[in-house]
């Protein structure tokens, strides 16, 4: 091979390597051949970077917030009612576990005693009778003392009572509070003891005789009680008589059977 051949391949040479990337025989630092590289693992160190802050969340609505269950509420039991004749006088007019109490402070209280010969009930005070404190005011009252004149009584010789002592709004109720006021009426009747029983007005007549007070017109009904039966005549209120004037007819076919036998 010439001398110019020769010349030329090194040149070819020098140029390939040039091309490689290498463009010197020696490095300015050493390099230790025989030393393996670090394997590009997770042993190998790495640089630290500052843990990017994660962003609040926003919190949830009221209604999507977790609470805790409510506790149940404590059932309480029946209301238990003075047996002593005197106690539920008192239970009547202060106990704050009175039922029929609770829909108004001011309450109408029961005027008599037990064992009269004639007991008079109604369900509750009307609106007059809530104003002023007693049962059958006004010219309501006027009538009822003219109906028991015609049967030979006066009102001072009765038991006058109302199931509830207060007026329930529209004069209704139903729901726990009727089967209150049912285990009531039995207790008061049995602690009153009457020698008869009138009863006033067709809410009464549904709750102590099942039956609506059309369907009693001229009969005597007859009221279980402590395993007896207490003579019971149902008639309309009163202040319905006197909006009404053509039921009054009805009230004297059945009052008229308390004097059977006199």
């Amino acid at each position: 091979m010439g001398g110019s051949q020769s010349a030329a391949l090194a040149e070819s040479i020098c140029d390939w390597w040039s091309l490689a990337g290498v463009d010197a025989l020696v490095g300015e630092e050493p390099a230790g051949w025989l030393v393996l590289p670090p394997a590009n693992d997770a042993a190998a160190p790495r640089p630290k970077t500052a843990a990017a802050s994660e962003p609040e969340l926003a919190p949830l609505p009221a209604a999507l917030q977790r609470k805790e269950a409510p506790q149940p509420a404590e059932t309480k039991g029946p209301v238990v009612f003075p047996d002593d004749w005197d106690d539920f006088q008192q239970w009547l007019a202060t106990g704050a576990d009175v039922p029929g109490s609770q829909w108004d402070a001011r309450r109408v209280l029961p005027v008599g005693r037990a064992g009269a010969p004639l007991m008079l009930l109604t369900a509750w005070p009307e609106i007059d009778d809530q104003r002023d404190a007693a049962l059958f005011t006004g010219a309501a009252g006027q009538l009822l003392d003219a109906m028991l004149l015609a049967i030979g009584t006066a009102r001072a010789d009765c038991y006058v009572a109302s199931l509830a002592v207060t007026r329930p709004a529209g004069g209704r109720c139903d729901g726990d509070e009727a089967a209150e006021l049912d285990r009531l009426l039995w207790h008061h009747l049995r602690l009153a003891n009457p020698g008869r029983l009138l009863l006033i007005g067709g809410d009464i007549v549904r709750m102590a005789a099942a039956s609506e007070l059309p369907d009693t017109r001229g009969k005597l009904l007859d009221i279980n009680q402590e395993g007896g039966k207490v003579a019971t005549v149902a008639v309309a209120h009163p202040a319905m008589l006197l909006a009404r004037p053509a039921q009054k007819a009805a009230a004297w076919d059945s009052l008229k059977l308390f004097n059977r036998g006199r």
